[in-house]
């Protein structure tokens, strides 16, 4: 049964709802009659590279697709199937949603391969809608099927990212924090990674559409279509999400930078004010003969009176300048 090394999940699909669940053995012996294959399988795995490789009367290239170790979205149309790498948000444990999980797919007329090494959970979701009894009913529903619970999963990511701007927004008009650049920077390098995979799986749903394969019906294309809009949806919400982080950012530096000015400023008014009494002081500290004052008692207090006076003559320009 599935879970001998490299099977993850076989089924038997006879086209209503319903499926029945095979192993190593059921696969082999699998011929296209009523309903269609499904085989789901780690690539890592020996005896699935073996099956593919040996048993699965694959074309070279498609398995060499099948078992590529990094793949970026791409559909390809070649020897009467459609071969169609997707990618999925990554829900393990200890993982980022944006580490995205790709999912390679061939799709024939009585048979699917699908491909993978780290866990998805839209296969899970899948394979649940088919316990349930709701089984795609043909390749191309599966491939319906399979996009819609990728780009569903997709929406529940992009509105927490888009919860998390509308924080960091509030944040940047209440606080003035050094630390809010760092989640500014981290959100928007989110962001560019997710869209990384996201923009050219945009383009890979709107060409599905204009596939001509035989067993791909038009309202399968409609279906696509719709598909391929929300994912051009999500890529706009995450763009203008990635531009408001960067708006929020340009405004949270400038805001810094303003503060820090006016510390600057204050400093420099401090430092014109002291300087020239600094000035006097040295001069009287100076240990050489002739400083006036040295044998009157008075001298200290008419230094310091002088001193109040200078700095309240430079206070007066100072206003009148209107430097302070």
């Amino acid at each position: 049964m599935p879970g001998d090394e490299g099977l993850l999940a076989a089924y038997a699909l006879d086209g209503t709802g319903q499926g029945t669940e095979l192993d190593w053995a059921g696969v082999t012996a699998w011929k296209p009659g009523a309903g269609f294959l499904w085989v789901h399988l780690d690539y890592t795995a020996e005896p699935a590279r073996k099956w593919l490789h040996e048993q699965s009367r694959l074309d070279p290239t498609v398995v060499e697709v099948l078992t590529a170790g990094e793949t970026r979205p791409r559909s390809i149309v070649t020897h009467g199937g459609l071969l169609v790498i997707l990618r999925g948000m990554n829900f393990n444990p200890n993982s980022d949603p944006e580490d995205m999980v790709a999912i390679r797919i061939w799709i024939e007329e009585h048979r699917i391969v699908t491909t993978r090494h780290r866990r998805l959970r839209a296969v899970d979701d899948l394979r649940a809608a088919l316990a349930a009894g709701r089984a795609p009913k043909s390749p191309a529903n599966f491939l319906v099927a399979f996009a819609d619970i990728l780009t569903t999963r997709m929406g529940s990511v992009l509105a927490d990212l888009d919860d998390q701007v509308d924080s960091l927004e509030d944040e940047v008009l209440s606080a003035e924090s050094y630390d809010l650049r760092t989640k500014l920077g981290a959100f928007r390098r989110r962001a560019i990674s997710i869209r990384r995979y996201l923009s050219p799986q945009r383009e890979v749903m709107a060409r599905l559409q204009n596939e001509r394969i035989g067993w791909m019906d038009d309202l399968t294309r409609v279906q696509l279509r719709e598909l391929a809009d929300r994912t051009t949806r999500y890529v706009e919400d995450l763009d203008a999400a990635r531009d408001r982080a960067a708006v929020a950012q340009d405004e949270l530096n400038g805001r810094l930078s303003e503060q820090m000015n006016k510390t600057m400023y204050v400093l420099s008014i401090v430092a014109g004010i002291f300087l020239p009494l600094g000035l006097l002081t040295g001069l009287l500290g100076i240990n050489v003969g002739g400083i006036p004052g040295t044998e009157n008692p008075w001298a200290f207090a008419a230094v310091c009176v002088i001193l109040v006076a200078v700095a309240a003559l430079q206070f007066w320009i100072f206003r009148r300048k209107h430097w302070l």
